[in-house]
């Protein structure tokens, strides 16, 4: 059911107004004629006519009212008022004097607890919840050094210590299975991917091997963080860190290691951690059925997968992070970064594990070629993207829980709109187990037990223990629920 613009749209995290001071960043994407990169289809024509100026889509002066209802869609630079824009926009903050301080582009965000005891005017304080956060954060730490009997001279740095000790402690098993992802966020303060990513580019060495610029890596992390949408339940840039480091896991497999060169693991890490980059919440159905640009743009597609893919390139471009390398280098990265991330698409799904089952049978796949040793990129980066069956239980229902908090909230909007509720996104006839149950049985073990063919190890059996063990428990919770008569859901 299509949703037509002369009528109220779904607001998305990427519909909101643009200021203009973020015109300029990576996520407004130009459509230019020359670029190569993005040579893709043209955009919905927004209105009858189009003209070409300086490499940039000009609108012709009369304007359907009906297009600019779509809130995000169109804006225009405050330096050229007719230059046409299609932003998606990440996830900007303005912090208050309640706690935090603005975010610097070179730098991560952090916390200033002492501007919690500054008087603030109305309509600045953030939010309660915030508030007693921190505040609880900073009396356990006080508590704790108060109980060993060291003297809490400087709460804040204190505080700072207690985080970065026990961060620093958990980077030292970040080859571990078990690795807590929603502990090592908080230790890091919302930065986990900024912090394990760098962390493993200096493990791998790859700072070292390409010759990469410290402060242009850290900035480019930071870039990317930001570009996650903290509102998601799921996909945020803490399932990003998640996914990274379940790909430094598979990175560190015999097979793997002993085969793949410093490219590959560069670009295994660079699509793990940029591969949902920009999400907005909903999946493609949503955006087909909603006429929403980005599905014109990409036709009807992998349209998530291209904008991640593109926002991505767009990052990697603006950073300057590998701008000493030549340029046929940078567009081999960029280009195989686009079919690592392309790959991560679910609709595809039956297509690369058909490939992947061919390939075992035949014991045809020989890592000493490029192409075999991108395509087991492609079948990591999968498997890494949907592990969070495969981690122990207590992390895996949480990431359950979020997963289908997200394909809820999506079906709401849906009904409040009038529209067809897509699958799996209707809280009134679904559940987390019978959710979770289906995709372990469809989706996650055909994988991981294929993978486990290609390389049976002690992590592929701990895998497969535990997709086993969390789906025995999913059941058990069905069958309780149904013996309760309890029609709701888990969240």
């Amino acid at each position: 059911m299509a949703l037509c613009y002369q009528y109220q749209l779904p607001v998305l995290p990427l519909d909101r107004p643009v200021p203009k001071h973020v015109l300029s960043r990576r996520g407004a994407i130009s459509f230019s004629s020359s670029s190569s990169l993005f040579g893709c289809a043209n955009p919905r024509v927004l209105s009858q006519t189009f003209t070409n100026s300086s490499n940039l889509w000009i609108p012709s002066s009369g304007w359907e009212e009906r297009f600019l209802e779509r809130r995000g869609a169109i804006s225009y630079e405050s330096s050229d008022q007719t230059a046409l824009y299609i932003r998606m926009l990440g996830d900007v903050r303005v912090r208050s004097r309640a706690g935090f301080q603005p975010e610097r582009r070179d730098s991560h965000p952090y916390v200033d607890f002492r501007l919690l005891h500054l008087s603030s005017e109305p309509g600045e304080l953030a939010s309660a919840r915030k508030i007693r956060r921190l505040l609880s954060f900073q009396r356990y730490f006080r508590s704790a050094h108060l109980f060993c009997g060291v003297s809490p001279l400087n709460s804040v740095s204190i505080l700072d210590d207690n985080y970065n000790g026990q961060a620093m402690r958990m980077l030292e098993k970040d080859g571990n299975w078990n690795f807590d992802i929603f502990l090592f966020d908080r230790l890091t303060n919302g930065n986990s991917l900024v912090t394990l990513t760098f962390h493993l580019f200096k493990y791998h060495g790859l700072i070292e091997h390409f010759h990469l610029d410290s402060v242009k890596l850290r900035r480019f992390l930071v870039m990317v963080q930001e570009d996650y949408h903290r509102n998601n339940p799921y996909h945020n840039a803490v399932h990003a860190a998640d996914v990274t480091q379940a790909m430094h896991c598979f990175l560190k497999e015999t097979k793997l290691a002993t085969s793949f060169s410093p490219w590959d693991v560069l670009l295994g890490l660079l699509a793990a951690m940029t591969h949902d980059m920009d999400h907005p919440g909903v999946n493609q159905p949503f955006l087909i059925k909603t006429n929403h640009y980005l599905a014109s743009l990409y036709k009807n597609i992998s349209v998530l997968e291209n904008h991640h893919w593109r926002s991505a390139v767009c990052v990697l471009q603006e950073s300057k992070l590998f701008s000493h390398l030549a340029v046929e280098e940078i567009y081999e990265m960029e280009s195989q970064l686009g079919s690592l991330i392309l790959a991560t698409d679910i609709t595809r799904q039956n297509e690369f594990l058909s490939q992947f089952r061919t390939h075992l049978d035949r014991s045809d796949l020989c890592l000493d070629e490029a192409g075999h040793r991108h395509f087991m990129l492609q079948i990591a980066l999968k498997c890494a993207d949907i592990s969070n069956p495969c981690r122990p239980w207590e992390l895996s229902k949480q990431w359950s829980e979020k997963v289908t908090q997200e394909f809820f909230h999506q079906g709401d909007i849906e009904r409040k709109h009038k529209l067809d509720i897509s699958q799996l996104c209707d809280r009134h006839t679904e559940t987390v187990a019978n959710i979770q149950i289906g995709f372990i049985t469809y989706v996650a073990k055909p994988l991981f037990v294929e993978w486990s063919r290609f390389s049976n190890t002690t992590l592929s059996q701990t895998m497969l223990g535990h997709l086993s063990l969390n789906n025995a428990s999913w059941k058990g919770l069905l069958q309780e629920q149904s013996q309760g008569g309890d029609d709701t859901d888990f969240i």
